[in-house]
């Protein structure tokens, strides 16, 4: 019987995940190709074959999304899978149309075939768009979980940028660790700020077996999503972050309106940097699309390293990068800091942008006056680096997670500005997540007040 051919669109992340658990052990099926989207360099590697199985002996090709209509023509492909996330609606069904036009069916594998059983308790963050504040949630509770006694492993969304059968499977516990598997600047974001609060994260490509290496040192996992994924992971609990200044999005974007109707807790972040009628109106909209999830808020108060070394100064901001060109934000933590510490001006960025982030806001046109850190490579690095160097600034505010100083070794100061979940009124998210503890470890010792 004649396989059905399949091609997989992604960006380096679920299409993976979905290629190992539904197409890998699957004689019906043959996958002929990735495609590529979102992240730069992901086009023209291959999956490799000691990841592709005995089924793809020579491994899967990556290409760009681009060259979809050709691609199934040419290799009379049956079957198209969507396999990424934080997009429009609109963008999914244009993909859909693309397909359909090519003859073939297009296909949006469901939560319950893609997700992994744990031995252990799991608990997920996801979000309805990038840049709502998973991670922060996400180191919240593994300081929680660890002051009750537990040992917690976090688990990110994958980012293998690298070498992706050396990237199998990744356990990280100290910098060096990031050191030593050359991690991006975007990898940095995600996991530095775990491992400062003591919590090891687990990565990679192959989530089976990254599921088992964590369950051997773990009592629970945090799932720490990535875009507005779904989890890999069948979550015990799954918080599911709204944007207070975002209220508009909840039901606009794939697959966020999906998690959004999945949760069993809602969590309206950044209550206190948007206005009183919209975060009435994010609360509102969740409970119209999930009446039984519980629905608590929540504040990320920013605080600059040394305030003084701002106020009066020429600054230019660094962000976060995905929450400013995934998640359509024109600034950031770092913008707000800056701006409310009395700096003089904010510097534009796009005066000294090298030709790499020059490309970056080409791209992303809604970017305001800050510089996104990108960092998808040594050639995006030293762009960042560049960038930075030739801007005429007294100061950088850095609004990204990671230790930009360590990392860039520039001579212009960093000043660091840090946010941190904070629970605001009634119900409280902290004593959600106990109640499920207590029901998924009656043993665990009680919360640290």
């Amino acid at each position: 019987m004649s396989r059905r051919r399949v091609v997989i669109l992604g960006a380096a992340g679920r299409d993976f995940h979905v290629f190992n658990t539904l197409y890998r052990e699957d004689p019906a099926s043959e996958v002929i190709a990735f495609t590529a989207a979102q992240i730069p360099g992901i086009a023209g590697r291959r999956y490799p074959a000691a990841l592709a199985g005995p089924l793809h002996p020579a491994g899967i090709p990556i290409v760009a999304e681009e060259e979809l209509e050709e691609l199934c023509r040419r290799e009379r492909v049956a079957t198209v899978v969507f396999a990424y996330s934080d997009v429009p609606h609109q963008h999914v069904m244009h993909l859909a149309s693309r397909a359909l036009a090519c003859g073939a069916d297009f296909l949006l594998p469901g939560p319950e075939r893609t997700m992994l059983a744990a031995r252990v308790p799991v608990i997920a963050v996801s979000a309805v768009r990038t840049g709502c504040g998973k991670s922060q949630v996400a180191r919240w509770l593994g300081r929680r979980l660890a002051g009750r006694g537990l040992r917690v492993a976090a688990m990110r969304h994958p980012m293998p940028y690298g070498d992706l059968a050396r990237e199998a499977v990744q356990r990280f516990a100290t910098r060096d660790d990031l050191a030593a598997a050359r991690c991006t600047i975007e990898e940095r974001e995600e996991y530095e700020p775990h491992l400062a609060s003591g919590t090891v994260v687990f990565a990679g490509v192959d989530y089976g077996a990254i599921l088992a290496r964590a369950e051997q040192e773990a009592d629970v996992i945090v799932w720490d999503g990535g875009n507005n994924d779904f989890p890999f992971l069948r979550p015990d609990l799954h918080l599911v972050l709204v944007d207070a200044l975002r209220p508009g999005q909840i039901t606009t974007h794939h697959p966020g309106e999906t998690v959004a109707r999945m949760a069993d807790v809602i969590v309206v972040s950044k209550v206190d940097a948007a206005p009183p009628a919209d975060v009435q109106a994010a609360i509102g909209a969740a409970r119209a699309v999930n009446p039984h999830a519980s629905v608590v808020r929540a504040a990320s108060p920013v605080r600059l390293d040394d305030a003084a070394a701002v106020r009066g100064r020429r600054v230019l901001v660094v962000e976060d990068g995905p929450t400013i060109t995934h998640g359509g934000m024109a600034y950031g933590a770092g913008f707000v800091a800056a701006t409310a510490a009395g700096a003089a001006a904010i510097v534009d960025p796009r005066a000294s942008a090298a030709p790499d982030i020059a490309d970056v806001y080409a791209r992303h046109p809604h970017i305001g006056c800050v510089l996104p850190a990108m960092g998808y490579g040594d050639a995006q690095l030293a762009a960042l680096r560049a960038t930075i160097t030739d801007a005429d600034c007294d100061v950088v505010v850095s609004g990204t997670p990671i230790d930009l100083a360590a990392l860039l070794a520039i001579d212009t100061p960093i000043v660091r500005a840090r946010y941190d979940l904070e629970e605001v009124g009634e119900p409280r998210l902290g004593d959600l997540v106990d109640a499920a503890l207590t029901r998924l470890l009656p043993s665990a010792k009680e919360p640290r007040r």
